[in-house]
Parts: C-alpha cells; structure tokens; sequence
C-alpha cells in the first residue's frame, strides 16, 4: 500500500511539473540572436523644464543616426558615441504632467519605444517609474516567477507527503 502511495504522489508531482513546464515553454519569447534595440530616456520621471539623456541601440547599426520622437519634446537626433546612440534635450518647462511615449526610428528599420513620465512641481502627478523600458515587450517575468515558485511548492509538498508516509511506519 505505501508503495503505491509514493508512486501517486510522485506521479502527481510529475505531471504538476509537466504542466508548469509546458506554461514556461509556452509563455517565453524566444531571443534573437544579435537583437538589441532599446531607448532609454534618464532621468525618469523627470521636471518639466529640466534636460534629459536619450541612449539607444539599433543592433548592429549604432555607427549611424538614428531619429527619436517624443510629444514630450518632439524629435531629436541621436548620433553614435561609444558604441551607442546618444543624445539630449531639455523638455519644455510648460510641458502638463504626464505619461509620453518616446519612440525610436533607426535607419536600418528597426524601432523600439519607451515612455516618459514628465513631472510638474506645480502639479505633483504621480511617483517614479521602476525602469527605461529597454526589455520592456510587453511581457515581464513576473509570471515566471511565479510559475517557479509554485513548482517549488508543488515539490517540497510532494516530498514532503512521500517522507511523512514513510516515518509514519505501517500500520497495523
């Protein structure tokens, strides 16, 4: 009888862990090789009135300008340093506070964006961002780790039914 206990409850973790593989699996994007195209905008939040850095990658093609637009403060070109594409620009000191997208247009093509949450003193709106945005794709890794650690538990909880059977003993 425990024999066939333990082999229900590992086969229950098994099929608990093929079913939380097959969601991973599923759910993951996979990478491209060599893709690397991003816009950061720092500081972020930033005042009205205040400048900010733009950074950028256009993959393989960072030798070249590449051309960001933002309702922010409008277009700017970002030209190659050090392997990037930088530049700056200093956002309008009667900009409203708010949430703006920041897109990049690189010559090659490619396109990445990001928002900017521009701050007034006058009119606080709201706290500070957690990131650029430059592996923002719309999906983030919270879900896999929460897949982790409920594959996690569903292990510890199957050894841990398996090894209270066993200590119990027979039972007579």
């Amino acid at each position: 009888m425990r024999g066939l206990v333990s082999h229900r409850a590992l086969s229950a973790v098994l099929s608990v862990l093929g079913l939380v593989a097959a969601f991973v699996l599923m759910t993951v994007t996979p990478a491209r090789a060599g893709q690397n195209v991003f816009v950061e905008v720092t500081p972020n939040p930033a005042q009205a009135g205040s400048r900010v850095s733009i950074r950028a990658s256009c993959d393989n093609n960072n030798d070249r300008q590449a051309q960001v637009n933002s309702d922010a403060f409008g277009r700017v070109m970002l030209r190659p340093d050090n392997g990037f594409l930088t530049g700056a620009v200093t956002i309008p000191g009667n900009k409203q506070p708010g949430d703006y997208p920041v897109d990049l247009r690189c010559s090659n093509g490619n396109t990445a964006s990001t928002q900017l949450t521009v701050l007034n003193m006058a009119q606080p709106s709201k706290g500070p961002a957690t990131g650029g945005g430059g592996t923002a794709d719309g999906r983030g890794s919270g879900s896999l780790l929460l897949v982790g650690g409920l594959a996690a538990v569903a292990v510890v909880a199957g050894f841990g039914a398996v090894g209270s059977r066993r200590r119990a003993g027979p039972r007579v």
